[in-house]
């Protein structure tokens, strides 16, 4: 029988990680390179890629791009490629959240978060598919949210591309994972992040979101950490197209 541990180990492998430079992007950087992967960085601010790096090491690298500029995924590919190779784990954190009610959504409140949210995981993701196609081994983790299947005041834009990100990642595995690479996404509950600076701002709004989970608490990034290697390593190999909450039980209510 294998070791269990060993279904989790990284060793080896490559992952690439946008929105790394805060949040649970950050977060997942520190983990995959804590579970032996060599970790290459991507978000807009290279202060904060720099500030990773340093904490990594030697495993990890940075690029400083913005994702949702479609212009520049190849030659985005080609940087990330650069420092240990091809990626063969490829996590989209970046996101964005406008906070527009539906009467007052404009145009590019509406397209920041769609090309961010949704067709920069894809465009990505195609980008970066050939290469794993090669090696017969990838994989994609995409961020849904809680907004996948609920609704919250002033996230019309957000759902509706986190909604499309559950489709993208069925369909993804649909194209993808006949080449040995599987397509997951990770839905968080409430975390504190940049993008939920607000509402941890506001105690009795924090107080009232975690009551409404199973476990009676906000998330903590440490949680992220297993579903994340759960679904970027050997263990999750005959996991595809899924959509996994880690929400303390919220969507369960």
């Amino acid at each position: 029988m294998t070791d269990p541990r060993a279904l989790f180990d990284l060793s080896g492998r490559v992952a690439c990680v946008t929105g790394a430079s805060s949040g649970l992007g950050r977060r997942a950087a520190l983990a995959l390179a804590a579970a032996g992967a060599q970790v290459v960085g991507v978000a807009r601010r290279a202060p904060a890629l720099q500030s990773l790096q340093a904490e990594i090491g030697a495993a990890a690298d940075w690029v400083a791009a913005d994702v949702a500029d479609r212009s520049t995924v190849a030659d985005l590919r080609e940087a990330v490629s650069t420092p240990f190779g091809p990626p063969d784990i490829l996590v989209h954190a970046a996101g964005i959240n406008t906070r527009e009610v539906a009467d007052e959504v404009t145009a590019q409140a509406w397209d920041q978060p769609l090309a961010l949210n949704l067709s920069a995981p894809f465009f990505l993701s195609q980008a970066m598919v050939p290469m794993m196609r090669q090696k017969g081994w990838g994989r994609i983790v995409n961020f849904a949210s809680l907004q996948t299947t609920r609704d919250f005041p002033g996230g019309i834009a957000y759902g509706a591309t986190k909604a499309g990100v559950a489709q993208l990642t069925r369909a993804m595995a649909e194209a993808w994972s006949p080449h040995g690479i599987t397509a997951n996404a990770i839905g968080p509950g409430f975390f504190p992040t940049e993008l939920t600076q607000a509402v941890f701002d506001d105690p009795d709004r924090a107080a009232r979101n975690a009551a409404q989970t199973c476990v009676q608490r906000n998330g903590r990034l440490e949680d992220i950490d297993g579903p994340l290697l759960f679904l970027c390593s050997e263990a999750s190999g005959f996991v595809t197209g899924q959509v996994l909450m880690v929400d303390g039980g919220y969507t369960a209510k």
